[in-house]
């Protein structure tokens, strides 16, 4: 099958989770025989075209002019997304165009129209969640987009159980039109060979006790409640420390914070950190914390689980299906900052509880979310939408030959009634 994705981000340039979602994704889908291209943002240093495990990955610059503001820039890369889409459009046929979140509506939208081709997207969070709301027009303006592709959408994909409800609820839409499939990892990815103390002496002192959060610095993602749960933990713990890894448009508010709590002993603010830096901090932390408000997945629990490490979450969204309280980590009260602190003391003053937790999370981990078999889920959706009769139908409008599979005769029926289509 031939796919084209459109994602704003795609390594090395990462913004958030969907970098690193994509980028598996395709890479996964790539290595069950699919030929997987993808568009998305040109960045200083990178290559404009450029292949990489079998994906071919094309960057394009927004169109020129200095944007007024983030939309303009959306909107004009929307427009070079679009223009690059249409160019590889017409020199090969795909089946169909793969949008990630709402930054790439537009460009996905004309797509779909001008090659009559389904168009799948995934939500990978809603403006609505972040924010409990929507409270200003730029939040209800990125809302409407959101709404926009997924009612453009024949098929929405989400993460979790808890997505899917909240993007039913929000966006209004149908049952049947939502499928759930979870994020997947590379545990080889986040893992070392062996712990380098030369990393663990540029960040913490002898004898330290390590908490670690890494992730952008932003409110959801609640370091907040962490920092206010130091105080705590140190009460029992003196010797610890927190590295923060990140950055974001929280983290000044953030250093004030620890500097009114009297912590800057304790937090080592590490900023953003390579690759190699966070597997080898993640080899050293005694816990890794993460204590979000919003959390529609929660990729990066399975990082640290992925490592070895055991796991302090808080009770919501995906987090609530992917760490199970006690037997592959431990999830506290969400905006509870004594409960917080309490679950952390719990680790780290039994290291047989902890180590036990992080057996059986990296066994997880490597049983449920491997990308290969995530990649085959998708598949199965891709099938189901190509080769369905309302799909044949558009087809036939323009001529457009049938996709290629073999054994088109074994892809489940669609069980979506046509006037879910757009």
């Amino acid at each position: 099958m031939r796919i084209l994705m459109l994602t704003w981000e795609y390594p090395p340039r990462v913004i958030g989770g969907i970098a690193h979602v994509v980028s598996e994704l395709s890479r996964a889908l790539a290595g069950e025989g699919n030929e997987v291209e993808v568009i998305t943002t040109l960045e200083e240093n990178l290559p404009h075209t450029e292949k990489n495990e079998g994906v071919i990955i094309h960057r394009v610059l927004p169109y020129h002019g200095r944007p007024l503001n983030f939309f303009a820039w959306v909107h004009q890369l929307n427009l070079a997304m679009l223009e690059k889409g249409v160019s590889l459009c017409l020199r090969r046929r795909f089946d169909l165009v793969h949008a990630h979140d709402w930054l790439v509506a537009y460009a996905a939208r004309g797509i779909k129209h001008i090659f009559h081709m389904p168009l799948i997207a995934s939500i990978h969070a809603t403006e609505f969640g972040r924010n409990q709301g929507l409270h200003n027009d730029e939040q209800r303006y990125i809302g409407e987009v959101e709404w926009f592709l997924t009612y453009e959408a024949w098929r929405v994909i989400c993460n979790s159980r808890y997505m899917r409800e909240e993007i039913e609820g929000v966006f209004n839409l149908p049952p049947d039109k939502i499928s759930i499939i979870p994020n997947g990892i590379r545990p080889a990815a986040f893992q070392v060979s062996a712990p380098d103390p030369a990393v663990r002496q540029k960040f913490a002192a002898p004898g330290e006790k390590i908490i670690f959060f890494i992730g952008r610095l932003v409110r959801e993602k609640g370091v907040q409640l962490l920092l206010e749960a130091l105080p705590m933990i140190r009460d029992r713990f003196p010797n610890v420390r927190a590295i923060i890894a990140g950055q974001g448009p929280y983290a000044e508010e953030l250093h004030r914070l620890s500097l009114n709590l009297g912590l800057d002993r304790q937090v080592t603010f590490a900023g953003f950190i390579d690759e190699e830096t966070r597997n080898q901090l993640y080899a050293h932390a005694d816990v890794a914390v993460f204590p979000s408000h919003y959390e529609p997945f929660g990729l990066v629990a399975l990082e640290a689980m992925a490592t070895g490490t055991p796991v302090v979450v808080s009770d919501t969204g995906g987090f609530s299906e992917t760490v199970n309280h006690g037997v592959n980590g431990i999830r506290a009260a969400t905006g509870n900052a004594a409960d917080l602190a309490g679950q952390v003391c719990a680790l780290l003053g039994n290291p047989g509880l902890a180590r036990r937790l992080a057996r059986q999370a990296l066994q997880d981990v490597e049983d449920k979310y491997s990308w290969p078999s995530i990649a085959r889920q998708y598949e199965s959706i891709y099938q189901q939408i190509v080769f369905s009769p309302e799909a044949r139908r558009w087809r036939r409008e323009t001529g457009r030959p049938e996709p290629f599979l073999s054994q088109p005769e074994q892809v489940a029926p669609v069980v979506s009634p046509p006037s879910r289509y757009n």
